[in-house]
């Protein structure tokens, strides 16, 4: 078994909202770790979560076979983090997501954690969860053991999707867009525990593919008043006609358009896991609930302040 300090684990957007998580845990497991990304400057805020020698930093674009090779040389695990929208997507999730398995398949790394999303599938209405589905395919192709890890809306404190709807709720009214759209969202935290795990134990989780979701369903306009009772924000929610959502995705090519097409494509089925595949209990995970732990951030929006002392308590579906 090789130690810990002998492990050297690339990971390619580790600097982003979940990899900065993903880069704690394998530092405190003791791993070297090696972020790859385009601009390694972005990546400084993350090495004081590291011991002296146990972090490292690689230019390297995932789109560019060559680059990504470098990023990988030694490596004993690869973690592929990287996604996008916009047009984009098909080079970033199909060509990157192939060059990463390819060159972590020819540096004999032991392990390959590939992100995904729910809603991957090669026969899906949007370019997002088709090209994703082709990438899980190239992955699979090129790396026939690799841990495909398929995530719902993930949350946590730098995420774009709690902050996002608790500062529109300021607003006189919050519109909802696809309220009755459900979803399962996870604790970044959690997925991050399963990522890692995935990472540094190939001989469990190798080649297989899980679906992450946390322990509640929620509809999309539960999510908002979820996040309106954790801010003791009382703003009115206005249920958006599906109609007029859909003219407003029309104009998602306009710059700081609120909603593209692909996203509305999106949006017309739910963000939940299937139950066909494994999820966080395979890695021994209790998922963590919104209401516990997202007055951590979420608290800065609340009327009293940050310290007011507002704690609630939300029940859902699992």
């Amino acid at each position: 078994m090789i130690e810990p300090s002998e492990q050297l684990v690339t990971v390619f957007g580790g600097a982003g909202f979940i990899g900065r998580y993903v880069c704690e845990l394998l530092f405190k497991s003791g791993v070297r770790v090696r972020i790859a990304s385009r601009d390694p400057r972005n990546d400084y805020f993350i090495q004081p979560l590291a011991q002296v020698g146990q972090f490292g930093f690689e230019q390297a674009d995932i789109r560019s076979p060559e680059s990504v090779r470098n990023a990988v040389k030694s490596a004993t695990a690869v973690v592929n983090l990287v996604g996008v929208f916009g047009r984009e997507m098909h080079r970033v999730h199909v060509e990157g997501a192939r060059n990463v398995a390819e060159a972590a398949r020819d540096a004999g790394a032991g392990a390959l954690v590939h992100i995904s999303a729910i809603g991957a599938d090669l026969a899906s209405p949007s370019t997002y969860g088709r090209t994703k589905g082709e990438g899980e395919k190239a992955v699979r192709k090129a790396f026939a053991d690799a841990t495909i890890v398929r995530p719902s809306l993930v949350f946590g404190p730098e995420d774009e999707l709690t902050n996002r709807f608790a500062a529109m709720a300021r607003l006189p009214f919050l519109p909802v867009i696809a309220a009755k759209r459900n979803f399962q969202p996870v604790y970044v935290r959690d997925l991050a525990r399963a990522i890692v795990a995935a990472a540094l134990e190939p001989g469990r989780f190798a080649g297989k593919t899980y679906e992450i979701g946390g322990p509640q369903v929620m509809s999309m306009v539960e999510l908002h008043r979820a996040i309106l009772a954790i801010t003791g924000q009382d703003t009115e929610i206005v249920h958006t006609p599906d109609f007029i959502a859909g003219l407003i995705a029309k104009l998602g090519f306009l710059p700081g358009a609120p909603l593209t097409r692909d996203q509305w494509l999106m949006l017309q089925r739910d963000n939940v896991p299937t139950g066909k595949l494994p999820g966080l209990e395979a890695f021994g995970i209790a998922p963590t609930p919104l209401a516990a732990v997202a007055y951590e951030w979420l608290g800065r929006f609340n009327r009293g302040g940050r310290f007011s002392g507002r704690r609630i308590h939300l029940t859902g579906t699992v």
